[in-house]
């Protein structure tokens, strides 16, 4: 090799070495290493002494420990709202009253089998005890008489009453034959086998009404009577019982209105007289009748 060539060999390494020389001390100075990088602070900036916390980060305070506070006692329960008392208003029709309006009420309790007795248009016992199980059944105040409520609950379950269902003419007894002797004048023809009596002007039949006798013990008697008394508001001075619109043709027995036939029918029996259930009736009789008129009491 000539000597010219290995002084440029020489001359290209040596420069080669100067240079890698010049780059290692560069970066040692510069501390460009991967591994000689000064190592960043990660602290967190909230556990930093100069740091300061933002407002709208949240704190870490402990939790408001009154909110869990048990309580002196239970929780009071809410009250149930009290409901108000129903009150009964004023009676349009009572115990003891008579006329159309108590026909009226009878007839229509009838229609929802709520009165099983006869139409009398006299507000007795039976009555009563269909209109205070009229009311219960409808949470209407009990009193037994009838005010605008339970009149407006009957109106509304009813319809208008018949005739034949105002005077009972459904329940009425069926009259036999009349006696001979009820032909002629005005007679009160009263019949024991059909439990009738009518009231009768020469020949003619005017009235009809139910009728019922006294019992085993105290008959009514039989024959051809004379009206000899009347006492339209009599008071029976051996019972101590009412006796409305009494006609007397024997002894103390008369013919009379009976709220007892009136409420229990022929259940019961009277003490010799001769009872009337219908009050309209007895009370129309009672005008026609005049003291000398006839009375037969009969078998047909």
């Amino acid at each position: 090799m000539s000597v010219v060539r290995r002084f440029t060999i020489v001359a290209f390494v040596a420069a080669l070495l100067c240079g890698l020389a010049y780059g290692v001390g560069s970066a040692s100075q510069a501390g460009s290493l991967p591994w000689q990088r000064p190592v960043e602070d990660v602290t967190p900036v909230a556990d930093r002494p100069d740091a300061k916390v933002p407002a709208d980060l949240p704190t870490t305070d402990a939790p408001d420990e009154s909110a869990d506070d048990p309580t002196d006692g239970p929780a009071a329960e809410p009250e149930e709202p009290v409901e108000p008392e129903l009150v009964p208003g004023p009676a349009l029709v009572a115990p003891g009253d008579s006329g159309d309006d108590v026909r009226d009420l009878q007839a229509r309790l009838a229609q929802i089998d709520w009165f099983n007795a006869d139409v009398t248009g006299f507000y007795g016992d039976v009555t009563e005890a269909a209109v205070r199980g009229f009311q219960a059944k409808r949470e209407i105040p009990v009193t037994g008489e009838v005010d605008r409520r339970t009149l407006d609950r009957l109106l509304a379950m009813t319809t208008e009453p018949t005739e034949a269902e105002l005077t009972g003419q459904t329940a009425t007894n069926a009259p036999g034959a009349l006696d001979p002797r009820c032909l002629e004048g005005r007679v009160l023809c009263v019949d024991k086998s059909s439990n009738t009596l009518r009231w009768v002007v020469d020949g003619d039949v005017q009235k009809t009404v139910d009728v019922r006798f006294g019992g085993e013990f105290t008959p009514t008697r039989e024959g051809v009577f004379s009206v000899f008394q009347k006492s339209r508001d009599h008071v029976s001075s051996l019972y101590d019982t009412p006796m409305p619109f009494a006609m007397f043709f024997s002894g103390g027995q008369a013919v009379h209105y009976s709220p007892d036939f009136a409420a229990v029918g022929y259940d019961g029996a009277s003490h010799g007289c001769v009872n009337v259930r219908d009050y309209d009736g007895i009370a129309w009789l009672y005008d026609q009748v005049q003291i000398g008129d006839t009375v037969v009491v009969y078998w047909s």
